[in-house]
């Protein structure tokens, strides 16, 4: 209900009301309500209670931008130290299993694709072997706009989105390339670099085709100041 806007930007969420809306007692909404403020969505006010937080286009690019730099220095990481070889047969085969989605006979199954995304930027953080950079990792992927896969529910609306899909995907290869062997600062770049395609999109929806932006999950938390 945030992310489709139906909670406004501001908004205060009393917690007698929104129980209400939902048919659920104030215990598990309280629960619930924690879990969103940990993800960013919601925010704690001086007076009680919670409000829907709100972002500017600073923010969101900002995000994405700090998980480009996460993600690098876990693949630089991964690069380094060496990874485990276990876990590089799995991201190999989560590999596969995207260019099997980028491939079927009836067109692009984006589904397979966002699933096999999110399972590949899982497991990249897990190359790492650092617990700190996979709790990192998975703390950036929650905020709004900044995951992985934060554009791809919505990939019609983006001119040539195929080809980026395609293009994403080459990239994740040549991460895993580089990582495999042990470069470093080949991996961290390609890393970085990987990220910038949410940020482009993210550009794309908000600068050129803001109208657009109602379609999106997340958009509607956006605010001008």
């Amino acid at each position: 209900m945030i992310f489709g806007g139906e909670f406004k930007v501001g908004q205060r969420l009393p917690e007698i009301a929104v129980s209400e809306q939902l048919g659920i007692s104030r215990t598990p909404l309280r629960q619930a309500m924690d879990r969103l403020i940990a993800e960013g969505l919601l925010e704690r006010i001086s007076t009680g209670g919670c409000r829907v937080a709100v972002f500017t286009k600073e923010d969101i690019a900002d995000a994405i931008q700090i998980r480009g730099v996460i993600e690098g220095t876990v693949a630089r990481m991964a690069a380094e130290r060496g990874a485990d070889p276990a876990l590089m047969i799995r991201a190999k085969k989560i590999l596969a299993k995207i260019d099997h989605a980028l491939t079927s006979n009836t067109g692009i199954d984006f589904d397979a694709y966002v699933s096999g995304n999110r399972e590949f930027h899982d497991i990249l953080a897990h190359l790492s072997g650092s617990t700190l950079m996979i709790r990192e990792a998975e703390r950036m992927a929650l905020l709004p706009l900044a995951s992985p896969s934060a554009f791809l529910s919505d990939q019609a609306l983006i001119p040539d989105f195929q080809d980026s899909l395609r293009h994403a995907q080459r990239q994740h290869r040549t991460l895993l390339e580089a990582i495999e062997n042990r470069e470093g600062s080949r991996a961290e770049a390609v890393a970085r670099e990987h990220a910038r395609l949410a940020l482009m999109n993210f550009n794309y929806l908000t600068e050129q085709r803001p109208a657009l932006a109602k379609h999106v999950p997340g958009l509607a938390l956006l605010t001008e100041k």
